[in-house]
C-alpha cells in the first residue's frame, strides 16, 4: 500500500501543478512540444541516416506482456503497444521516444492515469523543455515541464524517461550530437569549402608579351570575354599573348577521406557498425549474422532492456509485477535469424532435442499452429514424445522393429 499511496499522491501532485479552471495539458502539449525541426538532424546526412535506422530497428521490434513466458494482455499493455494516446499509434511512440533520445540524449513521455490508477495515455514531450531534479524533501525525483501556460511538475512514476549515458551526480543523459560537436561543424566546413570550389567559374592567366600594343590589347580581351561568356567556341592565340588555365584547389578524394573520418566517428558514438553508414572498407566479419549478432548484442539490447525497465516500473503496478509475475518484453529473435539455410539448420537442432516443438517454429516462421503431436516436444531417437515411455520405442538392435 505504501507504493500504491506515494503514486496517488504523487499523480495528485501532478495534476494540481498542470490542470486549472483555463487550461489543460491536452491543449498546451500539442502546441507547444510538436514540430519542432533540428537543424543538425535535418541537414546532415549521416546523422539523419543513423538515427534514421536506429530508431526504426527499435520500433520493429515486437513488445508484448507476458506472465512466466505466456503472452498476456492488460489496459497498460492495449495502451503502449496500441494506442498511446490520441494522435499516435505504438510504431510511432516508439519511433519519437528514440528519434529524441538520440537526438538530445533524452526522450520523455507524461504517463496518464484513470482514476483507478490505471495507465489511461502516454504522451511524449520534447526534452527541451524538461528538466529532472531531486526534490529535498524527500529524496525523490521530480520533473519540471516548462510550459506555455507556466512550469508543470511530475513525479518520476509518472514520466518515462530513457536516455544515453550520464554521470552519477546528473539524471540528464549526454547528447550525442553534442559530443560530435566538432566532427559536424570539421564535416560541415570541408563540403561548404567544397561546394564552393566546384561551383566556382573557370579562371585564367591571361600574359601579354611587351610587343602587344593597347588597342590590340583590348581587342584580346574583348574575344576572350566573349568565348568565356558563350562557355566555349574558338579562340585564336595571338602572337604575344598566353592563356593559362589557374587549375581549383578542389580535390574529390579529399570530400572522400572527410566522409569516411565522419562516418567512422559517428558510427563510434552512436555504438553502431561503420557498415550499417554504407562504409564497409575494414571490415572483418565473416558472415552478416555476425556482424548482425555483434550489432544486436551491443548496441540494440541495451537500448531495449533500457526501455523494458521503464515500462515495467511504471506502467505495471508492484502487485502485477511480483505477484502476478508480469513483464514486457521487447522479442529480438528477428533480427538474429538469419538466412534460410541457418534458420533450418537451427531448426532441425532444436526440433530433434527437445527444445522447440514444430509448433513453436511454424509460429516463429509466421505459419499458423497445426495441433497434436505438432505441438509436443521431441527427443531423437528417431523422433519420440518425451512423454512417450522408453519401452515403447523401438529397439534399433532388433532392425527397428518393435
Amino acid at each position: 500500500m505504501k507504493w500504491f499511496d506515494r503514486i496517488k499522491a504523487s499523480y495528485k501532485g501532478a495534476v494540481a501543478g498542470w490542470k486549472n479552471a483555463t487550461s489543460n495539458f491536452k491543449s498546451w502539449a500539442g502546441r507547444t512540444f510538436w514540430g519542432i525541426d533540428n537543424s543538425k538532424l535535418a541537414n546532415n546526412e549521416t546523422i539523419f541516416s543513423v538515427i534514421t535506422r536506429l530508431s526504426n530497428i527499435i520500433s520493429i521490434l515486437p513488445i508484448k506482456l507476458y506472465q512466466n513466458y505466456d503472452v498476456v494482455n492488460n489496459q497498460a499493455s492495449d495502451v503502449l503497444i496500441n494506442n498511446p494516446n490520441d494522435n499516435m499509434h505504438g510504431f510511432d511512440f516508439i519511433s519519437k521516444m528514440e528519434v529524441s533520445r538520440n537526438e538530445t540524449g533524452n526522450a520523455y513521455a507524461v504517463i496518464f492515469r484513470d482514476i483507478r490508477m490505471q495507465v489511461e495515455k502516454i504522451v511524449p514531450i520534447d526534452s527541451a523543455y524538461v528538466t529532472p531534479f531531486i526534490n529535498q524533501d524527500d529524496d525523490t525525483l521530480w520533473y519540471q515541464v516548462n510550459g506555455s501556460n507556466g512550469t508543470y511538475y511530475f513525479h518520476n512514476m509518472n514520466m518515462l524517461h530513457v536516455k544515453h549515458i550520464s554521470g552519477t551526480s546528473r539524471w540528464k543523459g549526454i547528447s550525442p550530437l553534442e559530443v560530435l560537436k566538432n566532427t559536424l561543424e570539421y564535416d560541415k566546413a570541408v563540403q561548404e569549402f567544397s561546394l564552393s570550389e566546384m561551383q566556382k567559374k573557370e579562371s585564367f592567366f591571361l600574359t601579354y608579351g611587351a610587343n602587344v600594343d593597347k588597342e590590340k590589347r583590348q581587342e584580346v580581351v574583348d574575344n576572350f570575354r566573349e568565348f568565356y561568356r558563350e562557355n566555349g567556341g574558338i579562340l585564336f592565340r595571338e602572337p604575344g599573348v598566353e592563356i593559362d588555365n589557374i587549375e581549383k584547389k578542389y580535390f574529390a578524394s579529399d570530400t572522400i577521406n572527410s566522409e569516411k573520418i565522419t562516418r567512422s566517428r559517428v558510427a563510434n558514438v552512436f555504438n553502431v557498425p561503420v557498415s550499417f553508414l554504407n562504409d564497409h572498407e575494414g571490415q572483418s566479419y565473416s558472415s552478416n549474422e555476425e556482424n548482425m549478432t555483434q550489432f544486436v548484442q551491443m548496441t540494440v539490447a541495451p537500448i531495449v532492456i533500457q526501455y523494458e525497465n521503464e515500462f515495467n516500473r511504471k506502467l505495471l503496478t508492484e502487485d502485477e509485477r511480483i505477484k502476478q509475475g508480469l513483464y514486457f518484453k521487447f522479442n529480438l529473435g528477428g533480427l538474429l535469424r538469419g538466412d534460410t539455410k541457418t534458420r533450418t539448420a537451427y531448426y532441425q537442432m532444436a526440433i530433434r532435442n527437445g527444445i522447440l516443438t514444430p509448433d513453436e517454429v511454424r509460429r516463429l516462421e509466421d505459419e499458423p499452429p497445426a495441433g497434436g503431436n505438432a505441438s509436443k516436444l521431441w527427443v531423437s531417437g528417431d523422433l519420440y514424445p518425451l512423454d512417450l515411455d522408453p519401452t515403447q520405442r523401438k529397439n534399433s538392435s532388433k532392425g527397428g522393429e518393435g
